[in-house]
């Protein structure tokens, strides 16, 4: 099996979850920043400049594309190493240094933000700045937020133990716009660790405060976020008590399914990224886990970013034709007239109004 042959399966979207398009922009961004680190390391490890000229030393087994292609197809199918290794004809350790390269490469480019080509947002305060500049040129109603892609780990301490689960399991904050594109998706924490604790620690509370035209709509984890910002934050609705009317009950129902419909946004988001193996079950190392979620988090905004921003038609009334005083003047003849056909009386009142009408 040749590694030609490997190249041209291993860059088909079906293993690699991206399109061949995606890959080549990849390579053009990441291959130059492969080759700058790999300079830095091998001057650091010299204590100097290079002494031989460029090309003496051993040679990589695996270019750069073939070392980007078997790191992305790891994340999306989560494919041991050693199959990899089989599959290009390399030792195992030849690949492992692979995706130790790669990865990092792909965490450091964040998310791609929505009509905006080329800028990407890194961090919190960076999201909680769009979204504010967004809600106030466009009227946006900001980030969904909610926590997502609580993620199996192997043999983790009592922290990571989560008390709904009952597993090891690791959990993140994800926020998307209305359409469910990916903004931000980060903040990983303990299973163990409540969502309200999150908030309180990573400063989420405090870029609500400082950018009040952000709202947000988040679930019933977030219920001490929603109490806090009433007017930016919107939280499922409480459960009436049991002695509650029935029609307390019916509009606890419908408030409860309006608010889920416009949350709904980031469980879409959160399904695009459970097609990625490593973040359906993952069994790496638990230090790596950040990593290969941020890596996962930005390929997965790349596309959803190109997606057209749809646009909703507005609500306000229009009239038809403008209202003058000699239509209201034919229309109280007209009224009159109708009204001796018909036989019916016609008020004081309604003469009063049409008369109001054209003089105003």
């Amino acid at each position: 099996m040749t590694q030609a042959w490997a190249r041209a399966a291993c860059s088909h979207p079906a293993l690699s979850g991206v399109s061949r398009a995606h890959v080549g922009e990849l390579l053009e961004e990441l291959a130059p920043k492969s080759q700058t680190a790999r300079e830095s390391a091998l001057r650091e490890r010299r204590g100097g400049d290079r002494r031989r000229a460029v090309g003496a030393g051993p040679k990589q087994r695996l270019v750069f594309v073939d070392r980007l292609l078997v790191t992305l197809v790891h994340l999306r199918l989560g494919l041991a190493h050693a199959a990899l290794a089989q599959l290009y004809g390399v030792d195992r350790s030849t690949v492992s240094a692979a995706v130790r390269e790669v990865r990092p490469l792909l965490a450091a480019r964040v998310f791609a933000v929505p009509d905006r080509p080329g800028l990407r947002l890194r961090t919190l305060e960076d999201v909680f700045a769009y979204a504010g500049a967004k809600a106030w040129t466009c009227g946006s109603t900001g980030p969904r937020c909610r926590s997502a892609a609580r993620v199996r780990v192997a043999r983790a301490a009592r922290a990571f133990v989560s008390g709904k689960k009952k597993q090891n399991t690791v959990e993140t904050t994800t926020f998307s716009d209305a359409q469910g594109r990916t903004l931000f998706s980060g903040v990983v924490r303990p299973g163990r660790m409540h969502d309200q604790t999150a908030v309180r620690t990573e400063g989420i509370a405090e870029q609500f405060r400082r950018h009040p035209k952000v709202k947000a709509e988040v679930d019933e984890g977030y219920r001490g976020l929603a109490n806090e910002f009433p007017a930016q934050v919107s939280a499922p609705p409480k459960k009436p008590k049991g002695d509650a009317p029935l029609g307390e009950r019916h509009a606890w129902r419908e408030q409860r399914r309006c608010q889920s419909s416009r949350q709904i946004c980031v469980e879409h988001t959160n399904a695009e990224y459970k097609q990625w193996r490593p973040l359906q079950r993952f069994t790496g190392r638990r230090e790596t886990y950040a990593e290969t979620h941020q890596a996962i988090a930005g390929l997965v905004s790349d596309p959803s970013a190109r997606r057209a921003t749809r646009r909703k038609p507005g609500t306000e009334l229009v009239l038809a034709r403008q209202a003058t005083c000699g239509h209201i003047g034919r229309d109280r003849a007209l009224m009159f007239d109708l009204a001796e056909k018909l036989e019916f009386t016609v008020t004081s009142e309604d003469g009063r109004v049409l008369d109001a009408l054209a003089h105003a």
